[in-house]
């Protein structure tokens, strides 16, 4: 099971000692829940062990175990739903209208009407990092170049090869377009192994801490009338923009597009554990919001609208009512 897969690094992650883990297992459990999250350098992983930690800290409430599992990401979250392995998964807005309408990389899988967005959590830009001195200033300068496409079944893989389409280019417009994951994409741009990563991810991000802090490297911005297209043509894009200051060498704003990251369900999850779920996060909002950088300017008003215009679940729908976030 999943739990057990994962418990360790959930525990590692959040600084939960064995005596406590055992006083957490003493309590009632009525059902054990599973979130799909990403990479374990990515923003996902420490997302799914926020929302099970304040789930399990209020388990005798409502006998539910939460944990977490790494992922591919985006793509594979929602396979994983869709085949009943996990209950919950976070993924991106695009790529959840995608698995909702039958599309794009779902289009052989069909439409799964089943899927309902939980809430919508941090905005997550379309992020391209350049090894500096490459001579790779905007999007454009990629081709040609080493560049890290990320693996199949990943958000950013997969938004990679829908700008690539819309730019009218293939893999063999690279001189090499690798397939890292995410974990080994920073050490590869710092080691010469590739010119360029592309991430979607929510910021500041540990993985693009790493790559400028090892080496010289620059963000470069994503935009003009292309990106402008795709916002204008797809619901589930968003302009988007990476502060200053973030990072070693980078002192100017980044533009880009984006999309949200979603704790995404399935009608086969009961109304009542995602209600729980939701109570549990949103009832301990500001300890929430602490719990990881890019949490830090959510509101609850912005989390319960849904980028792309998807199904809220009824469970999630009903707590909101309750405390007045929707009428």
């Amino acid at each position: 099971m999943a739990f057990r897969n994962t418990i360790t690094s959930w525990v590692i992650a959040f600084g939960v000692s064995v005596a406590s883990m055992g006083a957490i297992a003493a309590e009632p459990v009525k059902e054990v829940i599973t979130v799909g999250t990403g990479g374990v350098t990515g923003v996902y992983y420490p997302t799914g062990g926020a929302i099970c930690r304040l789930v399990n800290k209020t388990r005798a409430d409502h006998g539910i175990r939460c944990a977490t599992e790494s992922t591919a990401g985006s793509v594979a979250n929602l396979e994983l739903i869709a085949d009943k392995d996990i209950a919950f998964g976070i993924t991106q807005s695009d790529w959840f209208h995608h698995a909702y309408n039958g599309t794009g990389k779902f289009a052989k899988a069909g439409p799964n009407h089943k899927l309902r967005v939980v809430f919508s959590i941090h905005s997550e830009p379309f992020t391209v990092l350049a090894r500096a001195g490459n001579g790779i200033r905007k999007f454009d300068d990629l081709k040609g170049k080493k560049v890290n496409l990320g693996v199949q079944g990943s958000g950013q893989r997969g938004t990679m090869e829908t700008l690539m389409k819309a730019k009218g280019w293939s893999k063999s417009d690279f001189a090499l377009a690798a397939e890292l994951k995410a974990s080994e994409q920073a050490n590869a741009l710092c080691e010469g192994e590739i010119d360029a990563m592309v991430y979607i991810i929510g910021h500041p991000s540990g993985a693009i801490k790493e790559a400028t802090t090892s080496c010289d490297s620059v963000l470069v911005d994503v935009s003009g009338p292309v990106i402008d297209k795709l916002i204008a043509d797809h619901s589930y894009y968003q302009h988007a923009e990476i502060p200053a200051g973030y990072y070693r060498g980078n002192d100017r704003l980044t533009k880009s597009f984006g999309v949200k990251s979603m704790l995404v369900a399935s009608t086969d999850t009961s109304d009542e554990v995602v209600y729980n779920l939701v109570k549990s996060v949103f009832d301990s909002f500001d300890t929430f919001r602490k719990l990881h950088p890019a949490f830090a300017q959510l509101r609850k008003e912005d989390m319960v609208r849904v980028l792309g215009g998807q199904p809220l679940h009824p469970g999630a729908v009903k707590y909101f009512k309750e405390v007045g976030l929707l009428k």
